[in-house]
């Protein structure tokens, strides 16, 4: 895996072999980023990463200046690789090994963007947990998404708060975001 762009564009990242992950593709984390270029500055939003793996995704938002991240998974591999690479290119990173959905029923800070890349064999209920306790926690600012990556075989458009989904190859992710209704 590679940063693609920022501080640290075209650094090369490689996770320990042991760790259960499946990191965002290059191409896939491009073109969010290039969503979300239009939507945000950055260096004045912050950022929730959950079931984090290698922090793949959180990397790519210090790189573009984003200090205040936050990344949760349980597993204590995938956080002290997170911790080590955030330390060594001295981002801006903070981690929490914790199930994640116990962390979304106990945390209150809200966040413009959260990104969840849970399991891709995940029932669709395991799914809709995730924009059910962001949005009845008030997890997400006013103007912020909630992105959730998953397989093209899984369909999160009638999930609450639903907005959107695009693909790239096998990958998808959906949008979720305040609404009134």
């Amino acid at each position: 895996m590679r940063i693609i762009s920022g501080q640290y564009k075209g650094r090369r990242l490689t996770a320990p072999k042991n760790l259960p992950v499946r990191p965002t593709t290059d191409m896939a984390k491009e073109a969010l980023f290039n969503i979300l270029n239009n939507q945000y500055y950055f260096d004045e939003i912050s950022v929730l990463d959950l079931f984090a793996g290698t922090g793949n995704i959180s990397y790519e938002f210090a790189s573009r200046g984003t200090n205040n991240i936050t990344c949760v998974d349980q597993n204590y591999g995938c956080i002290k690789y997170i911790n080590e690479t955030a330390e060594s290119f001295e981002m801006p990173i903070s981690t929490i090994k914790s199930d994640v959905f116990s962390f979304l029923e106990n945390h209150k800070q809200p966040y413009t963007i959260i990104f969840a890349d849970p399991p891709y064999d995940f029932p669709l209920e395991e799914f809709a947990k995730i924009p059910e306790l962001v949005f009845q926690n008030n997890l997400l600012e006013e103007d912020g998404l909630l992105i959730i990556e998953h397989s093209k075989h899984t369909d999160l458009s009638g999930l609450a708060q639903y907005s959107h989904s695009k693909s790239y190859g096998g990958n998808m992710f959906s949008f979720f975001e305040l609404t009134d209704e």
